[in-house]
């Protein structure tokens, strides 16, 4: 799930200027752009089953304790990009499945200073927490594209349910443009499954004294609220950007933001059900 090409959450794309996208390797940085490394596997061999598991795991433990990319160190994201890109190798040329892309997918790491602005807002304000960020996409038994929805849990404490007390959803389709570049639109921004703390619901509804019709209407109202605020129309181009998926498999996806916008490293979750 915005400049760059996997949507922050919560914040709106700027519209970007028409003809104004160049070749999506070509405006990567220097600490974005594949290496020699990854520009060269075309002509190598792929690496045997277990050892790809084995450079897998590497990758997930090089960013275990980074909490998702807000406390890692220097060395740290140094690690991780060298475990990245020996992911990456593995795929390097080879097209995207989109059948595989289908489903929902957790992020377990990112640099991306945009994303990781949530993160260091929830550490500030001890109100605020972000829980589980996924990015949903909807693509199966296609071959053009589809759409994502970047989906954020996030709660207010002590209003909401710890965590999960509400949901942020940015919907977007995409479509492909290469092998592995795809380009996203951004549709809409969208709160919604808001879940209110056992304490707010004493407030409206006394357990100990008889619910009222009305009471009971707020809660059923609080429960299937959901508002929404379109991103596009008629008089404005929708917002967009290009993301490179540098490896995917049934349980493992790897991005880039195009234009310098970090890395990205999501495993693949259960499905989860959105209004």
């Amino acid at each position: 799930m915005m400049s760059h090409a996997l949507a922050t959450p919560l914040a709106i794309p700027t519209p970007k200027p028409r003809g104004t996208h160049r070749s999506p390797l070509g405006r990567l940085g220097p600490s974005h752009r594949p290496s020699g490394r990854l520009a060269a596997v075309s002509t190598a061999a792929a690496p045997p089953a277990a050892e790809l598991e084995r450079r897998k795991l590497d990758l997930l433990q090089a960013v275990q304790e980074t909490q998702r990319g807000l406390a890692a160190t220097a060395d740290q994201r140094s690690a991780v990009e060298e475990a990245l890109v020996c992911v990456e190798e593995y795929e390097a040329g080879s097209p995207v499945n989109l059948s595989e892309l289908d489903g929902t997918w957790r992020l377990n790491y990112t640099s991306a200073s945009d994303v990781l602005v949530l993160f260091e807002a929830a550490a500030r304000l001890p109100f605020l927490q972000v829980g589980q960020i996924f990015q949903k996409f909807e693509c199966k038994d296609r071959s053009d594209g589809g759409m994502v929805r970047n989906v954020v849990r996030w709660s207010i404490s002590p209003l909401l349910e710890e965590l999960e007390g509400a949901t942020l959803v940015v919907s977007a389709k995409f479509s492909v443009l290469s092998k592995r570049n795809i380009f996203l639109e951004f549709e809409e921004v969208a709160v919604e499954n808001i879940r209110i703390s056992e304490e707010l619901q004493a407030l409206i509804a006394p357990a100990i004294l008889p619910r009222s019709y009305l009471s009971l209407q707020i809660l059923q109202f609080i429960r299937t609220f959901r508002t929404q605020v379109p991103v596009s129309g008629p008089e404005r181009r929708s917002p967009g950007g290009l993301y490179y998926l540098s490896y995917l498999d049934r349980d493992m996806l790897l991005g880039r933001a195009v234009g310098g916008g970090g890395v990205f490293v999501f495993t693949k979750a259960q499905p989860i059900t959105l209004q």
